[in-house]
């Protein structure tokens, strides 16, 4: 394999590990996010102090890589980032660790199986998801995207019998297992409303930065400004819930609080946001949301070895039912997209951006006439006879 090749075939394949990446952290974050709520973290000033830590980490490397490419910031676009800080940093994100304490850490990464499908309605709303109803692979999406609801719906309401895994019944003897006993009691319809309001509001996060990248496409510079935002945002929202900033919730130990700060700041805000920019603007906001199972799946195996939590048949069978619609709307998705004469698909995003002809596969080589639009209102006449 020559040196071009597998350059090709690095270029193809950084997409998917990146959000193969993004998936493994944010299953990492539910399981310490969850062990450090049971033990009293208050999850307003959790958000806080998470995108504190995502900014302080982006921000020196936005200011080295991205100081002489950084277009001029106008109003329109810091109405986006404000908003941009409000609806995942802040809105999300206390709707999610609120839900989370009501649920487990795997009933939540399953839930946010949702937001593909939001992000697929939203998209399509938005233009930036082309849907054409007459043909299979668009009905596809739109059939997965009911079938994905309907298992969140599957798993909210429907338990069914308890699943003995071998590895969940051992002595209640670490500090993680300990910590189900400690946390609050469960109400899985109210933690359901709560995840699926914030994976809304996360779907429209995800838009709205595709969106944004395209009258401001500095993935670094971008994401420290959202973490900023949100800092500031939630700041507000936390000392008006919780009465000020000298109550002992605010209180900083070397505890798991912290270190879910660190981790969360760092991995999922920090990265999550650049990896998730540079993705969307190859890929599409689709694409970016696709991958959630994979982070249900590690969430689901790492839940009932470290946290003991129970799983449920009826919650497995919900989802089955969340990942068959995933993939009904990937693979409608994937058969919507042209491709070019090296066989690459091209994304909407691409083709949106796309200011030139778009080469497409012509495997006889057959001669393509070209033509040449001339506007009569800006010829000017002359004397000359033709």
């Amino acid at each position: 394999m020559n040196t071009k090749k597998l350059a090709e075939m690095l270029t193809r394949v950084k997409p998917f590990l990146g959000v193969i990446f993004m998936q493994f952290g944010y299953a990492g974050m539910s399981i310490i996010a969850k062990f450090a709520l049971d033990k009293g973290m208050n999850q307003h000033v959790f958000v806080v102090y998470r995108h504190i830590v995502a900014t302080l980490v982006i921000a020196p490397f936005a200011l080295a890589f991205e100081r002489k490419k950084r277009p001029k910031m106008t109003l329109s676009i810091f109405i986006k980032i404000m908003i941009l800080g409000l609806l995942e940093p802040v809105i999300d994100q206390n709707l999610f660790y609120t839900g989370l304490k009501y649920t487990t850490a795997t009933f939540t990464s399953a839930m946010c199986n949702v937001l593909p499908a939001f992000a697929f309605i939203m998209a399509w709303i938005c233009r930036l998801e082309k849907v054409r109803l007459k043909r299979v692979h668009s009905q596809a999406k739109i059939l997965g995207t009911i079938v994905t609801v309907g298992g969140a719906m599957l798993m909210t309401l429907v338990k069914g019998k308890v699943i003995d895994l071998p590895w969940a019944h051992h002595s209640d003897t670490s500090a993680l297992a300990s910590s189900s006993t400690t946390g609050p009691k469960q109400d899985p319809i109210k933690g359901a409303l709560m995840i699926m309001s914030g994976c809304f509001c996360w779907a429209a996060f995800v838009i709205l930065q595709a969106i944004t990248l395209k009258s401001y496409p500095v993935e670094l510079t971008l994401t420290a400004l959202i973490c900023l935002m949100g800092s500031l945002e939630g700041s507000i929202f936390a000392i008006a819930l919780e009465g000020g900033i000298y109550r002992a919730s605010w209180a900083i130990h070397f505890d798991a609080i912290l270190l879910a700060s660190l981790y969360s700041g760092v991995i999922c805000s920090g990265a999550g946001y650049y990896i998730q920019g540079v993705v969307m603007r190859s890929k599409g906001p689709v694409f970016v949301t696709a991958f959630n199972p994979l982070s249900m799946i590690i969430t689901a195996i790492l839940g009932s070895l470290l946290l003991h939590e129970t799983m449920y048949l009826g919650r497995i069978m919900g989802a089955m039912v969340i990942v068959v619609g995933l993939y009904l709307v990937l693979w409608g998705k994937r058969k919507d997209q042209p491709t070019t004469d090296s066989g690459k698909a091209v994304s909407s995003t691409e083709l949106d951006d796309h200011r030139g002809p778009i080469p497409v596969a012509n495997p006889g080589n057959i001669e393509i006439p070209q033509y040449v639009t001339v506007d009569l209102t800006k010829v000017r006449p002359t004397n000359e006879a033709v």
